[in-house]
C-alpha cells in the first residue's frame, strides 16, 4: 500500500486505541512507486500529527517515519530496533508523558473528532509540495504555521476536550485545568469563548460549566 493511503485518522486510531508508537515506512522521495508522490503526502500529515500529539502532551517521537525500499532489509530491521528501543523509554503511552489514564482517553478522543477539521485545514491552507524533505521540515517548523496551527486548530482542540469532559459531568475551571494539564486562565479563556458561541453554559446553582 502507497504511504499516501495514510490518513491523519489512522494515526489517530492507533494511539486511542492504546499503541505506544506509529511506524510508518514507505519508498524514499523521488521513487514512488504510483508516480504520485504520496511518500509527500504522508510526509506533511506526520508533520501535522507531531504538532497535533505535542498539542495535547504526547511525546511525537512515538510517531516516526522513515524511507525504506524493500531491498533494504538491514536497514528496516536496525529502524525497527531503534523505534523499539526508543519507545522503551518513552514507556508506556500517557504513563510516559505523566498523564492519567482518563485524562488520556479525553486528549485522544479529541483528536480522532477533530480529524476531519484536521484534513479541511491541510486541504485549504497546507497542501504545498517541496522539491525536499527538508524543505517541508523547514516549512512546517516556520512561523507562518505555527501562527495557522494556534489560530485553526488549538482553539478548537481545546473546546473538543472540554465539551468531552463536560459531557460526563459538570465541572470546575480549575476541575477542567486540572483534567487537562493546563493553567485556569488559558481554561477560562476557553470556557468565556465557548459560552458565548453557546456551546456550553455556567449552572449558576452547581457553580460549575455544563453542556447546554
Amino acid at each position: 500500500m502507497c504511504t499516501g493511503r495514510v490518513d491523519l485518522a489512522f494515526i489517530a486510531r492507533a494511539f486511542a486505541k492504546g499503541a505506544d508508537g506509529v511506524f510508518i515506512g514507505g519508498c524514499w522521495p523521488g521513487e514512488c512507486h504510483y508516480v504520485t508522490e504520496g511518500n509527500l503526502d504522508v510526509l506533511k500529515n506526520v508533520h501535522i500529527a507531531k504538532k497535533v500529539l505535542e498539542q495535547i502532551g504526547i511525546n511525537p517521537d512515538r510517531l516516526r517515519l522513515e524511507w525504506i525500499s524493500a531491498s533494504e532489509g538491514m536497514r528496516y530491521a536496525e529502524v525497527m530496533n531503534d523505534f523499539g528501543k526508543r519507545l522503551k523509554e518513552l514507556g508506556p503511552l500517557g504513563k510516559g508523558e505523566g498523564i492519567e489514564e482518563h485524562s488520556l482517553k479525553i486528549r485522544l478522543e479529541a483528536v480522532t473528532k477533530l480529524v476531519p477539521y484536521l484534513k479541511l485545514v491541510e486541504r485549504e491552507r497546507l497542501r504545498m509540495r517541496f522539491d525536499t524533505e527538508d524543505a517541508y521540515s523547514e516549512f512546517f517548523a516556520g512561523p507562518e504555521v505555527k501562527k495557522l496551527f494556534d489560530d485553526l486548530v488549538v482553539n478548537k482542540l481545546m473546546v473538543s476536550q472540554i465539551t468531552l469532559l463536560l459531557r460526563e459531568k459538570p465541572l470546575s475551571t480549575g476541575e477542567i485545568a486540572e483534567s487537562l494539564g493546563l493553567n485556569a486562565s488559558e481554561v477560562s479563556r476557553h470556557l468565556k469563548s465557548s459560552t458565548m458561541h453557546g456551546l456550553i453554559r455556567f449552572d449558576e446553582g452547581l457553580k460549575r460549566y455544563a453542556l447546554p
